[in-house]
């Protein structure tokens, strides 16, 4: 296995690692790719869970209720949140070429593009344990870029993701706390939940959470000297959650039932570090469910705003993913010409 190869290999686990707050040992690649397969098992089972939930609650609402919902938003604002979500998407590579850029690997806008593009592609129409981070990367290695130094971008850059969604929570802590706690909402929201899934976590995922924030404190090191890229990076994390916000805000004023934009973007908080858990396949079924009891009982919008604000910010992260279509095929057939060779 090439330098290269190993790199992939390491990335992927690294990814599946940092998405799901799983983590990633020191073992062998055979025992590696046992514990990847059960976690890939645990994770179908509960985004199957969480699809058939979601399933009934859209049945019991009506189908009808959620088409009248979404049929009362005006085109325009339709339309202006595809174009919000597609600025967000354009952030998001924003944040990973701002660190790439001062790497000194001549790393252009367009490349940059077209690999964030493909990872989005990749997570959202293609759901396997590989993920959109191991799709850029053997984008990056066939693109002939440092691997090593590519693999620590890619880490560094879902840090700063993580810690410009962090910077939230406190604006969602107070009425989630309210719901939960108060009203004692924690009861349906995990009888409606992938509450057995979470089971999984046991005193050993602690200890490998500890390796894997020495692995990212160390990836960090890379950038130490260049601290303008790591706020660039924040910053463009900023515009992706600013106009994510925007859209989900616009979306519930088209079907008269607007909530405020910093509560919008502290539940959103919440929402984002439950789908991080390894109990989803890309937080399929899991990001719907939670968005509607988190909005719903939280946030204060009706049963039928909730459902509908889930399936519609779900639908435009879909489409807002499609132009990475034409990036794809090639950076696949060279993550499985290099599991030939493994072989």
């Amino acid at each position: 296995m090439n330098k290269d190869e190993k790199a992939i290999g390491s990335v992927q686990s690294v990814s599946i690692c940092v998405q799901n707050l799983a983590l990633f040992g020191k073992k062998r690649m055979s025992d590696l790719t046992s514990d990847t397969k059960k976690t890939s098992y645990l994770r179908w089972g509960g985004s199957l869970l969480a699809i058939a939930l979601l399933v009934y609650l859209f049945s019991r609402q009506g189908w009808g209720e959620i088409l009248d919902a979404v049929r009362q938003i005006p085109v325009w604002q339709i339309i202006l949140a595809i174009l919000l979500t597609l600025v967000s998407r354009l952030a998001v590579a924003g944040r990973w070429h701002a660190l790439l850029a001062v790497t000194g690997m001549g790393v252009s806008w367009r490349r940059t593009l077209q690999l964030t593009f493909a990872g989005l592609f990749a997570s959202n129409f293609l759901p396997t344990t590989v993920g959109g981070d191991v799709v850029r990367l053997a984008g990056a290695v066939q693109m002939r870029l440092d691997s090593a130094i590519s693999a620590a971008s890619l880490v560094v850059d879902r840090l700063i993701g993580l810690s410009g969604m962090a910077l939230a929570v406190p604006l969602g802590a107070g009425p989630l706390w309210a719901w939960l706690v108060v009203d004692q909402g924690w009861k349906d929201a995990f009888s409606t939940s992938s509450l057995p899934f979470l089971q999984v976590w046991k005193e050993k995922y602690w200890a490998r959470l500890r390796r894997l924030f020495n692995k990212m404190i160390k990836s960090f090191f890379l950038w130490k000297d260049h601290p303008g890229s790591l706020l660039a990076s924040l910053g463009m994390t900023g515009l992706h959650m600013l106009c994510l916000y925007s859209s989900i805000a616009l979306l519930l004023d088209g079907m008269n039932d607007p909530m405020p934009l910093w509560l919008i973007a502290g539940l959103w908080s919440f929402v984002y570090l439950i789908t991080l858990l390894p109990i989803s396949i890309n937080g399929y079924g899991v990001q719907e469910i939670t968005i509607t009891l988190i909005y719903t009982h939280a946030g204060g919008i009706s049963m039928k705003s909730g459902l509908t604000i889930a399936l519609l910010i779900r639908t435009l992260q879909m489409l807002a993913s499609l132009p990475g279509a034409a990036f794809v095929p090639s950076i696949l057939v060279g993550i499985r010409q290099g599991e030939k060779k493994d072989a």
